[in-house]
């Protein structure tokens, strides 16, 4: 029994070698997310993040039978950052860096992520309604503050009549498809 305790351990490191070469980025990325962290710099406030929820996950590595690994460090990332939500107030240069932390924490387990609004409110113990509303409300103002790029043939291409190229005149209809009335 003793000498098949080591080789188990080796097979249990290389699986969570293997499975942290395969997941470090898209973790790395959405810790810079919830840190609101520029990507285009080290961060150091993400990677403290993910190697905390990455130590943990490999604490309970071998009793994870059947769990999705990536959704247990993604769950121990977000619990680490709720709870140390205060540290990451304030602007930090980053795309969500506007937002405030619980909008972040949102956004990215939302959007990012791609979890079930039921489910991150299960996770975060918010009701439904409560997680909608912070989404939305990131999104408005990561909107103000990145807006959208203009249409390609410029910031009136896309209005009915605005006189660019195949827009109708007085004298004849707009020949550009029309939604549907209902």
């Amino acid at each position: 029994m003793r000498e098949r305790r080591p080789a188990r351990q080796r097979r249990q490191d290389r699986e969570f070698e293997s499975f942290v070469a395969g997941t470090a980025g898209r973790l790395l990325h959405a810790a810079a997310l919830l840190t609101g962290e520029p990507a285009s710099r080290p961060a150091p406030a993400a990677e403290e993040l993910l190697t905390y929820a990455l130590a943990r996950t490999y604490a309970v590595w071998h009793r994870l039978r059947g769990e999705d690994p990536y959704a247990r460090v993604r769950e121990e990332m977000a619990a680490r950052f709720a709870r140390t939500a205060r540290r990451h107030r304030g602007p930090r240069g980053g795309l969500t860096g506007p937002l405030s932390p619980q909008e972040r924490l949102v956004l990215v387990l939302r959007l990012h992520e791609g979890e079930a609004e039921e489910q991150t409110a299960a996770q975060l113990g918010l009701p439904a309604e409560r997680v909608h509303a912070l989404c939305l409300r990131a999104l408005a103002e990561l909107r103000s503050h990145h807006p959208e790029p203009a249409p390609a043939g410029g910031p009136d291409a896309g209005r009915r009549g605005a006189g660019g190229p195949g827009a109708g005149g007085p004298d004849r209809p707009d020949p550009r498809p029309q939604p549907a009335a209902s």
